[in-house]
């Protein structure tokens, strides 16, 4: 039993189709068929049952596919961390981000680059906490940025900053002309928020919760650019991270801070703890660690 017989094998699996899997590992179909059947004569037992309609697993195959994916993603992962273990001034850096980040992180990458200018970078949105859990144990990114609070033992959670959650609403609207609004007087409002999953949205609930009162939620969005655009419309209003809104404020809204201490959320720093960080990867990491030791060098808006 070898690797390859392996992906062979979960491969079938997935497709239920000796012809569909063939055709994705680019072998004959003929010869897939005898490296299931070497497998399962040295399993010693059936693996799949074939019949004129489709394939199914066998309890002992079903045994094999559980264990074979594990294998298999282990051994993807082993694969990209050795990859890794020489890289220094080269390769790809790719990060998980949220939206409220773009302010401070390309100073980060332009200090960085003065002494690895041969890497490249993918910044990708990771969002949701089962995303980033995700993310970070199929090696899709090397770290995260991130407003999810993760307790987790295989995840290392380091607190960057703390940054205010403030009220958005359109110009025309007639909470505007106020100079502070509390929390009691947007009951009545349509609210914009995050879907479920999403950090902030509980962060905002227990705001309202904590003043016994709850918000009308008429729309429910996964990126804070959408919140804007419909309160843009006055279609709502909306609550959203401070540092979101630090370029030059849209004409047709406006923003204000609430009186209320639970308007806030704390941006963290996520990594795996037993992952191995190559020196590059290293370097950028502790990079962002210096750059918020003192709360002082990024300063919020």
């Amino acid at each position: 039993m070898d690797i390859k017989q392996l992906h062979y094998f979960v491969t079938v699996c997935d497709q239920l189709s000796y012809s569909k899997a063939a055709q994705k590992l680019h072998i004959s179909q003929p010869s897939l068929s005898n490296a299931i059947k070497n497998l399962e004569r040295e399993v010693g037992s059936p693996l799949l049952e074939r019949n004129t309609r489709k394939i199914e697993l066998t309890d002992a195959g079903k045994i094999l596919y559980e264990k074979s994916i594990l294998l298999l993603s282990n051994m993807n992962m082993l694969k990209k961390e050795m990859d890794e273990v020489r890289l220094t001034g080269n390769g790809e850096l790719i990060i998980g981000i949220i939206e409220s980040v773009k302010y401070w992180i390309p100073k980060v990458i332009r200090e960085y680059q003065g002494r690895f200018p041969s890497i490249n970078f993918k910044l990708i949105e990771v969002l949701g906490g089962r995303a980033v859990k995700e993310s970070l144990r199929k090696y899709h990114t090397h770290m995260l940025i991130t407003n999810q609070y993760i307790c987790e033992e295989d995840i290392e959670l380091l607190s960057l900053y703390d940054e205010r959650l403030v009220l958005v609403l359109h110009k025309d609207h007639p909470l505007a002309q106020k100079e502070t609004v509390a929390l009691k007087e947007l009951e009545s409002e349509p609210f914009i928020i995050s879907t479920e999953g999403f950090q902030t949205r509980e962060d905002i609930l227990r705001a309202f919760s904590l003043e016994q009162v709850s918000p009308n939620i008429k729309f429910e969005i996964e990126r804070f650019e959408t919140a804007l655009t419909l309160v843009r419309e006055n279609l709502g209003i909306t609550i959203i991270p401070e540092n979101y809104l630090s370029e030059p404020n849209d004409a047709s809204l406006v923003w204000k801070t609430m009186d209320s201490p639970a308007l806030k959320r704390t941006v963290y720093l996520a990594f795996m703890k037993n992952r191995y960080l190559a020196p590059a990867v290293q370097a950028f990491l502790e990079d962002i660690r210096r750059s918020f030791a003192t709360k002082s060098r990024f300063p919020l808006v």
